[in-house]
């Protein structure tokens, strides 16, 4: 059977069968679930770089036993750049201490303000604040990322940086937001720790901003269950990245990679990324286009099974190419709707839900009460940070596009089977859904 003779099948069957909410038979006898895309590629590769930084005793990235430096984290370092088209790449401890060595590289701190997204995950604002900056949230679109026409106008004398987050595997759209920093003479970050191994017109992202940073824990595209990776090919701002991941000084290897340091020694933090941890990377770096791979070809099977449904709306994608495939994401016209097809594809057993894996920020109490580990922190204590409101008031069309979308997980291990059945179950429940 061909592709359209499926869909027309799937179809026939849409409407002659009883939806299993409704006491019909479920498309899957078994719940369909993604699970975390990483660990599915764990095999002897990972095992062999472990075992190999036990054996030799050299857990620590700048020294050990032995005559040889241990190499791992370096190497993941140099094979990363090489990987994201980028001079530089520097390996940390997580995603969030990644946006912490960029707020440093950038310089961020008292009076300062970052625009970013109201709905990306804590540590992106948490970053800025630690740093004693100013959040200013954006809404966002249906790219379900930040909103290159809402940043234009937060941006004050005082605005410092944009952030753009890539949030569930999908672009922020990029070129105007690029085009508006340079208007502006602000850089760009970019964030794309829920998108390691995408695209943006043919380019890595990351790449294309000043700076990219990534996370590397268990939800994300390759893992070591912790970890975190800066890239730049500013070297001024690699520099800034290193000092600071480790308590301000630059070890031989990083001074080496610059050149020459153009700096002296700050106050820094320690988010040094373990041997162990940078082993593991390693070896999940080398079958990062494999998992990107599998997980794209996986959505596209889903997203050519159903492009011809009637009405479909679908997550706005600024370059489809560059998507990881993570979630195929529909639009409906009311939040009721979408509740209705979670609801329907459960039955189904083939699981939908709402957008997850952030949080609108400005609505959370303790980002809306301004609360910081001390009262005294500089963030809201100016004129400006006091005068700035948070709250559901500031970010109205971020919550309303939340609540109309709705979409499906995808796993790169799922098997032609798995995503047959994600079309059925979309197919099935699609005019039920439609209709109300």
């Amino acid at each position: 059977m061909n592709r359209r003779q499926f869909v027309a099948s799937v179809a026939a069957a849409g409407s002659a069968s009883a939806l299993a909410a409704e006491t019909g038979k479920p498309v899957r006898e078994t719940p369909l679930e993604p699970t975390y895309w990483g660990t599915l590629y764990y095999d002897d590769k990972e095992r062999s770089e472990v075992t190999e930084v036990i054996e030799t005793g050299r857990p620590f990235r700048w020294y050990g036993p032995g005559a040889q430096p241990p190499n791992k984290v370096a190497t993941f370092e140099k094979e990363y750049a090489a990987r994201m088209q980028t001079k530089y790449a520097l390996a940390v401890t997580s995603g969030t201490t990644a946006l912490q060595s960029a707020m440093a590289a950038f310089r961020i701190g008292p009076g300062d303000e970052v625009i970013l997204p109201a709905w990306t995950w804590h540590s992106c604002s948490s970053a800025v604040v630690l740093a004693g900056g100013l959040p200013v949230f954006a809404e966002i679109d249906d790219t379900l990322n930040i909103d290159p026409t809402d940043i234009e106008k937060r941006i004050t004398k005082n605005t410092k940086l944009i952030m753009a987050v890539h949030l569930l595997g999908g672009l922020a759209d990029l070129d105007p937001i690029l085009e508006i920093g340079r208007k502006h003479n602000i850089p760009v970050l970019e964030d794309a720790a829920q998108c390691v191994g995408g695209s943006y017109k043919g380019r890595p992202l990351g790449s294309l901003g000043a700076m990219g940073i990534y996370s590397h824990q268990l939800n994300k595209t390759i893992t070591a269950g912790e970890g975190g990776s800066v890239v730049t090919s500013d070297v001024v701002l690699f520099e800034r990245a290193a000092r600071f991941h480790d308590l301000g000084g630059l070890r031989p290897l990083h001074e080496q990679v610059v050149g020459k340091a153009a700096m002296d020694w700050f106050v820094g933090c320690n988010c040094r990324m373990s041997e162990l941890t940078g082993g593991v990377m390693l070896a999940q770096l080398r079958k990062l286009d494999r998992v990107v791979g599998d997980a794209q070809a996986a959505a596209r099977r889903v997203v050519a099974g159903i492009q011809n449904l009637p009405g479909l709306k679908m997550r706005k994608m600024p370059d489809p190419k560059g998507d990881i495939g993570a979630w195929v994401f529909l639009k409906f016209d009311t939040p009721e709707q979408s509740k209705r097809f979670m609801a329907l594809m459960k039955a189904e057993n083939v699981p939908a839900t709402r957008p997850g894996g952030s949080v609108v920020l400005p609505t959370l109490p303790y980002i809306e009460n301004k609360a910081t580990v001390n009262p005294n922190w500089p963030t809201w204590n100016s004129p400006r940070g006091k005068a700035i409101q948070y709250g559901a008031a500031s970010c109205p069309r971020t919550l309303a596009i939340l609540q109309r979308f709705a979409g499906v997980g995808i796993d790169p291990k799922y098997t032609k089977r798995d995503t047959d059945d994600i079309v059925a179950a979309i197919r099935k429940v699609w005019p039920a859904v439609t209709k109300a």
